[in-house]
């Protein structure tokens, strides 16, 4: 039996003495921040963070004030706000509208018609890539980043689980190779998310069905979304690429067959629907961005290269024409990246199919 004396007393708001729940943010009665010195301990850091130009350290601050926050307060919304223009900032979403509106939506047209020969697929894609160079080079020097991820025992256990069932079926090499990739993938999310300040647990693999990411708070703008979403393609594509590489480099059918399986999942992420990384992407497109890229996808569709272009551009052009939620001021930066990667993966799966790999 348990006594009353063994029941631990509701605290009590030190403003007005009103009985507190474990569960409260604000004091119902006088409505006091319930955490209000650790709010304004979190205030300091973030500033001192941005004085300091630490802006991931002052946007993990500065979110993590939120959580401590009730939804319907004024500080949150002006917290929020304060996240939101240093995310932001940080994207160079300011100067980028500034070129988008100096400039035509499409200023590499006119030079596209020139591109001929062998190589014009190839140059188009490194024109691309350069508009999102910022994600490439946020994503080398990461090796660290992704073994610290390994020492995460849950992800680790549940990399063994899926890599032993994987090696029934496929073979213990590729099953490796297989679990890595989805590895690297998800990595790329914990990655871009980190960048924002944005807590996030390790991935988790489950057998048949891949791997998630939990995240402990969701991102604060579209822009931030879209760029936490695609983030996972372009650290898979890397490690497609990487994998073809070294198995021309050894002559390694395994390796060469793990590139190739790797680029097909990251296209599969591509499609905009429901929780895939494509749908975040399109999260910060507007209608006529959506329509540029479900045109681009039809043209990779008439070229034969594999069929899951044409669900990807099924879905586009249904997100395209729907009224759905499309902001009105595209992320260009967005776009090209979506569209590299829909090139570049398309040319890995050209290459592949052309060498017989898979």
């Amino acid at each position: 039996m348990t006594s009353d004396s063994y029941l631990t007393p509701n605290p009590r708001c030190t403003n007005c003495g009103g009985e507190l729940a474990p569960a409260l943010l604000a004091c119902p009665s006088c409505r006091a921040l319930i955490h209000a010195p650790e709010l304004k301990a979190l205030a300091a850091e973030a500033e001192l963070a941005e004085t300091e130009k630490r802006h991931t350290d002052a946007l993990t601050a500065w979110r993590r004030a939120l959580t401590l926050l009730p939804t319907d307060a004024k500080q949150h919304q002006l917290v929020l706000q304060r996240v939101q223009e240093i995310s932001t900032n940080r994207m160079g979403l300011s100067a980028e509208a500034a070129r988008e509106n100096a400039s035509p939506d499409t200023p590499s047209a006119a030079g596209q018609n020139k591109r001929k020969g062998k190589w014009a697929g190839l140059a188009g894609l490194a024109a691309l890539l350069a508009k999102f160079k910022w994600a490439i080079l946020f994503a080398l020097g990461k090796g660290k980043l992704l073994l610290t991820g390994l020492l995460q025992l849950k992800t680790l256990f549940s990399m063994l689980l899926v890599l032993g069932l994987y090696s029934r079926s496929y073979g213990w090499q590729f099953a490796l190779g297989l679990v890595i990739s989805i590895y690297i993938h998800e990595m790329g999310h914990v990655a871009s998310l980190r960048h924002f300040g944005i807590p996030a647990s390790a991935p988790m693999f489950i057998p048949y069905v891949g791997a998630f990411v939990r995240l402990k708070q969701y991102p604060a703008t579209p822009a931030e979304d879209a760029r936490v979403g695609l983030a996972g393609p372009i650290w898979g594509t890397a490690a497609a690429v990487g994998a073809i590489a070294l198995g021309l480099l050894f002559h390694s059918a395994t390796l060469l067959a793990i590139g190739r399986m790797g680029a097909w999942i990251n296209l599969f992420n591509l499609v905009p629907i429901w929780q895939l990384d494509g749908s975040r992407g399109f999260t910060a497109l507007t209608q006529k961005q959506r329509m540029v890229v479900a045109l681009v996808l039809w043209v990779l569709v008439l070229c034969g290269i594999d069929g899951i272009f044409i669900a990807i551009a099924a879905v586009a052009t249904y997100r395209a024409i729907s009224k759905g939620n499309a902001p009105a001021t595209g992320d260009r930066p967005v776009l090209a990246t979506y569209l590299a990667l829909a090139v570049g993966l398309a040319l890995i799966v050209a290459f592949a199919k052309a060498e017989g790999i898979g």
